[in-house]
């Protein structure tokens, strides 16, 4: 726009200075005054655009880090998220807490919506992780725990921490392709620990996923799809009910029974797929078997702080 102002500027000098033009030298030079002081006008507008957006940007850097930094809480020590939201402390955000088990400081990620207190332990977001481990790299977690929406995976050492000290509620937060979303709550969850190779128990299923856990949207198929008791198998450790190894042929580590009616670790297909095997990130009340979830998230807290709205 200023460089066809600039262009309209200097053909009509040079129209008054060669005198082609049929307008006086007055009406020229008033077109040239006019045009200036828009050309003047446009720059200024033009400024403030720049230092708007240059704002707007620094304020969406400023989220994203205040998103994906770590918060300091002094010489206090926390539980659980649930703790630290109670304690005030509403950013979402990577917070370290000392479950009553554990010998060392946890860095987690506390989500401070949908009622806030959430610690979260499993992430799905855009496939940048494998989740393809072994058995001793979910003892101890992987993924990435810097940014705010990376994928990860706390450890099932922690996650028996956490689970053993208190009533957890687990919320498992889903959302697929078309930009829908679902939520399975479950009460009573429960890690046991790495000797009963974390073997899973819920209790009672509310939310709009459908009740993928315990495999109760058809009688007939819970005895081989409920992961209700399951232990924890990977690829290198086959504790499943399956006459193979599950966790081998569906690409990620879980509470396999023989296979699955549910695998949110499995491969990050974007959507429909075919596979040999059901090998996606599988929610199968809601998608079926062959359609692979875009995100995932994964958040337990303690019973006793659930508000009436889930």
């Amino acid at each position: 726009m200023r460089t066809s102002t600039m262009s309209v500027l200097f053909i009509i000098w040079i129209l008054c200075t060669l005198d082609l033009s049929d307008s006086a030298p007055d009406e020229c030079e008033d077109e040239i005054e006019r045009l200036r002081a828009e050309m003047k006008n446009l720059e200024v507008r033009l400024s403030k655009q720049h230092q708007l957006i240059q704002r707007l940007t620094n304020l969406n850097q400023m989220n994203e880090r205040s998103q994906g930094s770590i918060y300091d809480m002094g010489d206090k020590q926390y539980m659980d998220c649930a703790q630290i939201f109670k304690n005030g402390n509403m950013q979402s955000g990577f917070y370290m807490i000392k479950p009553l088990l554990s010998p060392t400081l946890i860095r987690v990620y506390c989500d401070m919506t949908e009622g806030g207190g959430w610690t979260v332990f499993q992430r799905r977001s855009d496939g940048n992780q494998s989740f393809d481990r072994d058995w001793n790299d979910y003892k101890t977690g992987f993924g990435d725990m810097e940014s705010a929406n990376g994928e990860f995976w706390l450890g099932n050492d922690n996650l028996h921490y956490l689970t053993s000290q208190d009533d957890y509620t687990l919320r498992i937060s889903l959302e697929d392709f078309e930009g829908s979303y679902r939520f399975a709550v479950y009460r009573k969850f429960k890690v046991d620990n790495e000797q009963n190779h974390y073997q899973l128990q819920f209790g009672a299923y509310t939310g709009n996923a459908g009740d993928a856990l315990s495999g109760s949207y058809h009688p007939e198929v819970q005895w081989w799809a409920s992961h209700q008791g399951m232990k924890f198998s990977t690829r290198d450790r086959d504790n499943d009910r399956y006459d193979r190894n599950c966790a081998q042929e569906d690409k990620g580590g879980w509470w396999f029974n023989r296979c699955h009616s549910a695998n949110l670790n499995g491969f990050y297909y974007r959507g429909p797929y075919s596979a040999v095997t059901d090998d996606g990130i599988v929610w199968y009340p809601w998608h079926g078997w062959w359609y692979s979830l875009k995100s995932v998230q994964m958040k337990i807290r303690p019973g006793i702080f659930e508000p009436n709205d889930v």
